[in-house]
C-alpha cells in the first residue's frame, strides 16, 4: 500500500466530521440564530425551514458521531438537492451566481458518503470490528 492510500480511510473520516460539523451550523442559525440569523429571513420561521433545521441538527450529529452514517448521509444529501432545487435554481442556472453553492457541494459531499461510509475513524467502523 502507497502512503497516500493508508491515509485515505482516516481524511474520509475527516472529510465526514468538517463537513458535518459545517452541516450543523446551518441548523444552529435556524434554531438559535448562532452564529448570526439567517440572512434575509424572518422570525418565527416557515414549517419548512424548521423540518429543514431538524434534518440538519440530526444528520449532522450522526455523521459527526459516524453512527448510521449511509443513511444520514443519504438523507442530508437529499435534503439539499431539494434546497437547491427549491430555493436556489429558481434565482439562475449558475451555482455562484444564484447562491446554491453550499448545497450543491454539501449535496455531493453527502451522496459520496452514503456510499463511501463513515470512515475509519467512525461508530460505524468501531461497531463492524468482530468482539476480540
Amino acid at each position: 500500500m502507497s502512503d497516500q492510500s493508508v491515509w485515505a480511510p482516516r481524511i474520509l473520516s475527516v472529510l465526514r466530521i468538517v463537513f458535518a460539523l459545517l452541516f450543523i451550523e446551518h441548523a444552529t442559525m435556524k434554531f438559535f440564530q448562532f452564529p448570526a440569523p439567517i440572512p434575509g429571513v424572518t422570525y418565527p420561521l416557515p414549517v419548512i425551514m424548521l423540518v429543514a433545521g431538524g434534518i440538519e441538527i440530526v444528520t449532522g450529529v450522526l455523521m459527526t458521531l459516524g453512527l448510521f452514517t449511509r443513511i444520514a448521509a443519504f438523507i442530508a444529501s437529499g435534503e439539499m438537492a431539494a434546497a437547491y432545487f427549491m430555493a436556489h435554481a429558481p434565482q439562475g442556472f449558475f451555482p455562484v451566481l444564484n447562491m446554491g453553492e453550499a448545497a450543491a457541494m454539501f449535496c455531493f459531499a453527502f451522496f459520496y458518503l452514503a456510499f463511501a461510509g463513515g470512515g475509519i475513524w467512525s461508530i460505524d467502523a468501531a461497531r463492524a470490528k468482530p468482539a476480540a
